[in-house]
């Protein structure tokens, strides 16, 4: 049995659940999400213990899988609608800057042109600098998988640490070819 798929999630105040055909709905003050479970899997909210318990048809190896994941992504679903997501990056380089404009994300770093990030439906994107970015919203998936690609952009090098990083992320910084 799936030590995280048995553990029923909470609903906390200000969130609503509902279940029908498969779908779940997760609404709340930052927004609204929901999420299609596979039929190996069975989702039932109980209004007395206000939570969501999430149980399985069959103990084959699809189902185990499916059990766990699936009661984390509907507890990620209503930690996000309550209090949200964020991912914090840093611009590090001389000359490397950062700006939103419109539904665009404008980096300078180091290249000839200009690259421009297209901020997906659902999510906030700010600049409170030139070097840092600041990605919010209520869908975790979402906000990490934009993250990831605004990092893609320009990695962070190993010899100078120049590049795009996330915030607090250590990188391991190569010598140069004169330490022989």
């Amino acid at each position: 049995m799936s030590r995280i798929g048995k553990k029923p999630v909470p609903i906390v105040d200000g969130v609503e659940v509902n279940v029908a055909d498969r779908v779940i709905s997760v609404k709340g003050p930052k927004g609204q999400l929901e999420f299609k479970h596979r039929p190996e899997i069975a989702v039932s909210v109980d209004q007395d213990d206000n939570s969501v318990s999430v149980s399985r048809s069959s103990d084959e190896r699809t189902s185990r899988e499916l059990h766990g994941m699936t009661r984390a992504v509907i507890n990620n679903m209503i930690v996000g609608v309550k209090d949200g997501y964020e991912k914090r990056l840093e611009v590090v380089g001389v000359g490397y800057i950062c700006a939103v404009q419109g539904k665009q994300l404008q980096l300078r770093v180091g290249f000839a042109n200009e690259l421009k990030k297209e901020i997906p439906e659902g999510l906030n994107v700010t600049c409170p600098d030139q070097t840092h970015i600041v990605i919010q919203g209520c869908d975790k998936q979402k906000v990490g998988q934009f993250a990831a690609e605004v990092r893609a952009l320009r990695k962070p090098e190993p010899y100078k640490g120049k590049g795009i990083r996330y915030q607090g992320e250590q990188i391991k910084l190569k010598p140069g070819k004169s330490a022989t």
